[in-house]
């Protein structure tokens, strides 16, 4: 499997998530438990199309919702209770119903964790839906490949 990429490239448009690491998030070796990663992946995903979209809550009134089809995580480093986290987020590409987010997960200079998510937009039955005109616009406006076919498959 392809590696994720562990820093955003020149010109992503990201947003930084600061996470202290609280003790229940931690195993019995002390360390952040992996599938804790996922939920940190989806609180910073929330905050980018927050800040170079619209907030999520704006989609699910719209009936639009952006399931995970697919996860890579690549854990590098380990992170611990009360560790001082960024995670670092931007899109990849965006397709007609689809959308591919990275993440960068730090503390200082060390990486931790980086991963890629990619979305399915459905609707609430599960039905894959495009993602409006306007908004799908908006979003290639703010990432790094304007569509898939730009992006080399993994």
């Amino acid at each position: 499997m392809a590696q994720a990429p562990p820093s955003p490239p020149p010109g992503a448009r990201t947003s930084t998530l600061v996470h202290r690491v609280a003790f229940y998030e931690t195993d019995a070796m002390g360390i952040v438990h992996h599938a804790n990663y996922l939920r940190f992946f989806e609180n910073a995903r929330v905050i980018w199309l927050e800040e170079h979209d619209r907030p999520y809550t704006e989609y699910i009134e719209a009936n639009l919702h952006f399931a995970v089809t697919s996860l890579q995580v690549d854990y590098t480093s380990s992170a611990r209770f009360d560790e001082r986290l960024d995670i670092t987020t931007w899109a990849e590409w965006v397709g007609g119903a689809s959308l591919h987010m990275a993440y960068r997960v730090s503390s200082g200079d060390e990486l931790k964790v980086s991963g890629r998510t990619e979305h399915a937009a459905v609707d609430d039955t599960g039905r894959v839906r495009r993602i409006p005109r306007e908004r799908r616009e908006n979003l290639r406006l703010a990432a790094v490949q304007q569509s898939p076919s730009e992006h080399p498959r993994r």
